[in-house]
């Protein structure tokens, strides 16, 4: 395994936030503390499951499902739409904490991230004093628990942010990675999703040590490029760095389903909230744009977007639904969807509007 043998192995932190839009609405509403809570659409309608409490998930509720099956699985369940600008300035405070330890800060969602701590030398330079650290640094500025896996790559640090949640940490070391990766059922890995793993019992692999036994060029010849990744995170291999934060010409927010989805209507719902996350980011930066793109990733892994660009800009959340409407449609739809995202780009600052908006006063 490439890179248990290294002898300076890369130390990286995923800190994973517990259910954490459930977990704010109840920090911030105690009479929701302890109760079946659902984060989401109209339970009348199409509505999704953005988050599920862990007071409802042992309903089988979770996300993604339709916020009607929520309900049919725990009458007793409370719904409560999101609130993105909460969400984000929560996660904002926790970014903090994290910079505050490295700059190797790698945002995946307003709810985890990865960290890069190798060769740092607070907390004993221990990637595992250093996780719990930042778990109660994260408690104690945000009322908020966190799980964190530790590990030598992104792909087990990943996995190991899993195992002991919620509230808690895993460590997956390089001496134990081969153990454990062969007893993980392949359901497990990052990147196996529900179709890949049918896929992979039909050729009799269960778990990472049947998965190692097949030979890339196999996987290849199946699965094409993404075959060579099953290869390499059977054995342990993930040499993907933690990217740091940048600033971008674009703003938006993207969602991957726990289960993928058909339905055209849940799908146009969690495009529509990520539509709303993605103005409200560009609404705090002071920006507007003048161009919307819908991105959709496939069952497969293989992805797609449209865009459409005005000569205006966007002047609401709102506004932008006719055109991702108009984008959805254009969307081929031969394959479940198990991500969808809006950005925002061709930037501008809000204020340069003003004097022309002041025309019309």
């Amino acid at each position: 395994m490439t890179d248990s043998n290294q002898s300076n192995p890369r130390k990286i932190i995923h800190i994973d936030m517990d259910a954490f839009y459930a977990s704010v609405e109840q920090r911030d509403f105690p009479e929701l503390r302890g109760k079946p809570l659902v984060v989401g659409g109209d339970p009348n309608g199409r509505g999704v499951v953005a988050a599920a409490s862990y007071e409802v998930r042992q309903f089988g509720v979770r996300s993604a499902m339709s916020c009607y099956e929520a309900r049919k699985r725990c009458p007793e369940v409370i719904f409560v739409r999101p609130r993105f600008e909460v969400y984000r300035a929560v996660s904002s405070d926790i970014r903090r904490i994290m910079h505050s330890l490295t700059p190797y800060v790698e945002p995946l969602s307003l709810d985890e991230a990865y960290l890069d701590v190798t060769g740092l030398s607070v907390h004993k330079g221990s990637a595992t004093l250093m996780a719990n650290w930042l778990r109660a640094q994260i408690l104690e500025h945000t009322g908020l628990t966190a799980s964190a896996g530790v590990s030598f790559n992104k792909m087990l640090a990943k996995i190991a942010s899993d195992i002991n949640k919620p509230n808690g940490t895993a460590i997956i070391t390089p001496q134990d990675a081969e153990n454990f990766i062969s007893t993980l059922p392949i359901e497990r890995f990052h990147g196996i999703g529900k179709a890949t793993a049918t896929r992979l019992h039909a050729m009799g692999v269960s778990n990472g040590a049947d998965l190692r036994r097949i030979s890339a060029a196999v996987l290849v010849q199946e699965f094409g490029k993404r075959g060579q990744f099953y290869h390499d995170i059977a054995h342990g291999r993930d040499e993907r760095p933690v990217k740091s934060e940048r600033t971008h010409k674009s703003v938006g927010s993207e969602t991957t389903f726990r289960d993928n989805l058909n339905d055209d209507d849940a799908l146009l719902t969690q495009i529509y909230e990520q539509n709303a996350d993605a103005f409200n980011q560009m609404h705090q930066k002071q920006l507007v744009a003048h161009t919307i793109t819908l991105k959709i990733k496939y069952s497969d892994f293989t992805q797609i977007t449209r865009s459409h660009t005005l000569s205006t800009t966007f002047d609401s959340a709102e506004s932008a639904h006719y055109w991702l409407d108009k984008l959805f449609l254009d969307i081929p739809r031969q394959l479940p969807i198990r991500l969808v995202g809006v950005t925002f780009s061709s930037l501008a600052p809000a204020a340069q509007l003003l004097p022309q908006l002041n025309l019309f006063e």
